[in-house]
């Protein structure tokens, strides 16, 4: 008996290490229960946290109470070794299922990842130290262990809000050595950025074009929280740089206050205001809020750049009285610092005219970048390179050596297709200027998409519009993820668009072979807008 039950034991453990993986994953990409986000995203999938085959772990464990009473042995062995049988099958259907996954940002194994995984590991044990202590309350370990296993996720909280307070001093030790660094640097040209997107691509459109003249650095990828920025400047930051480029993102009001309060920047860029994480500000009201916290807190000596063809920049009232001053770029509107016009796109990239407010002169500029919003990443960027002293020269020659963003409308020849790969944008505004892109270029077009997430009560309605903005530029629709796209496929029957023409899949690997299909005589241009998230599953 005593070796039936170190056996199950042993597959209990084997499959807690296994699912603590998948657990420990979710709760990093929803960092670490920031604002609730990994227990919003508990209660969004309770089907997967919840149920599961193990669960039956927890009934023969209950049926193990009543087996004392039953003189035959035999019973007891029964019971522990279907539980064993339980576990086994359990990490043989996980191991399939998770053989499906595409996880695009897989668990990083950092630090606080390992303090948790210790953690995690004691509270596990609870169960076997019981038991070894007193045998007599075998049963009960054995229930206790059942439970907790199947309830692995509520385990990974429980650990993550017993390490808090560890956490907490760890981070403010950080923010400490952060500030300092800072602070022993008072030459450094700090410059925020923020928008609702395309804040990664200004970055490092920026850092790119300051980099002609300066010694400048970026904060690596999309890392654009406080932890990022404090990991960046803790670890990276050099007495060489001298301008220093900090993505700053945001879930909620006040974030981006805080970012500032963190490294304190002279220069800010807003991209963009849209409807991106509208689910967590609220409101929009509290997006355009949150996000111009950046201008406010710049001093008066500082330089903002803002983009006056956008309503929510063009119309907000800056609160602070002596702020910053304000260089407006545009494209639209003409009374404008910096403005671009005669826009051309193609499989190689774009073009288009500058011209600054008081010259005449036009400067044409080239970029392997697609897009209208990126044409105004590039012109907020040339504005505050030419505060910073960049000669025109400079500017072109800067401007024309950008690489595309990975993932962000980044144009690829896959075999007989050109893939514009724009898996990283999940907003309208970003979305349409795809579409805008994906018009432009001469050939069969298709688009390929899960729809967008995290926009709260207009997510459907958003969703639906996409979808008719969709059916006025697309030749066929791949549409990825059945239930989640029901609101995209009512907005192209709305419109008329040719339902034969319309695919919907449940894995997004399937979209190349049968855009392989679609290929006829004519180039092929494939849109992949957005990939959602690997806490996203349906």
């Amino acid at each position: 008996m005593i070796y039936l039950i170190y056996l199950l034991f042993f597959f209990e453990y084997i499959y807690i290490i296994y699912s603590s993986k998948k657990s420990l994953h979710m709760l990093q990409q929803n960092l670490y229960n920031e604002n609730n986000r990994y227990l919003k995203w508990i209660f969004k999938n309770k089907k997967q946290v919840f149920i599961n085959l193990n669960l039956y772990g927890i009934v023969f464990a209950i049926l193990l109470f009543y087996s004392k009473d039953v003189k035959e042995v035999d019973v007891e062995s029964l019971f522990i070794g279907v539980s064993s049988l339980v576990y086994i099958v359990s990490f043989y259907v996980d191991r399939q299922k998770r053989k499906l996954d595409q996880n695009k940002k897989p668990l990083v194994v950092t630090s606080r990842i390992k303090r948790l995984i210790f953690t995690i590991t004691l509270l596990y044990l609870i169960p076997i130290v019981i038991y070894f202590i007193n045998n007599d309350y075998r049963n009960y370990a054995l229930l206790s262990l059942a439970i907790m296993t199947s309830l692995n996720y509520i385990i990974i909280y429980i650990s993550n809000l017993i390490n808090h307070p560890v956490e907490r001093i760890i981070y403010h030790k950080f923010e400490r050595n952060a500030k300092r660094k800072l602070e022993s640097m008072p030459n450094l040209k700090v410059i925020g950025i923020t928008g609702s997107y395309g804040k990664t691509s200004c970055k490092n459109i920026l850092n790119d074009i300051l980099n002609e003249k300066i010694n400048c650095l970026a904060t690596p990828k999309s890392l654009n929280t406080f932890n990022g920025l404090m990991i960046t400047v803790n670890n990276t930051l050099s007495k060489f740089d001298e301008a220093f480029i900090a993505e700053m993102g945001a879930y909620v009001k006040g974030e981006i206050n805080g970012l500032c309060k963190l490294v304190n920047p002279k220069y800010g860029i807003i991209t963009s205001i849209g409807t991106a994480h509208l689910e967590t500000f609220g409101s929009e009201k509290n997006i355009q809020e949150g996000k111009m916290e950046l201008i406010e807190y710049l001093p008066n000596d500082g330089v903002g750049v803002l983009n006056k063809d956008d309503k929510k920049q063009r119309d907000y009232k800056i609160k602070k009285k002596d702020h910053a001053k304000i260089l407006w770029i545009g494209i639209d509107e003409e009374d404008v610092d910096v403005r671009a016009e005669n826009i051309k796109c193609n499989n190689k990239g774009t073009s288009f005219d500058v011209i600054f407010k008081d010259d005449k002169t036009k400067y044409s500029f080239e970029t392997k970048l697609l897009g209208k919003h990126n044409v105004y990443n590039i012109l907020a960027a040339i504005a505050l390179g030419r505060e910073f002293g960049l000669t025109i020269k400079e500017l072109q020659h800067g401007v024309k050596k950008v690489e595309p963003v990975e993932h962000r409308l980044e144009i690829k020849k896959l075999g007989n297709f050109y893939q514009i790969d724009d898996a990283y944008n999940s907003n309208p505004v970003g979305a349409k200027s795809a579409l805008d892109v994906l018009e432009m270029m001469d050939g069969t077009k298709v688009v390929v998409t899960p729809g967008m997430i995290e926009l709260g009560s207009k997510e459907k309605e958003l969703n639906k519009e996409f979808g008719k903005q969709i059916a006025k530029v697309a030749d066929y629709v791949i549409l990825v993820g059945e239930k989640r796209t029901i609101p995209i496929k009512d907005g192209l029957l709305e419109e008329k668009y040719d339902e034969n023409k319309i695919h919907v899949l449940n894995d997004v690997r399937e979209a190349y072979t049968l855009i392989k299909e679609l290929k006829d005589k004519k180039d092929l241009y494939a849109l992949f807008e957005n990939d959602l998230p690997d806490t996203y599953t349906e």
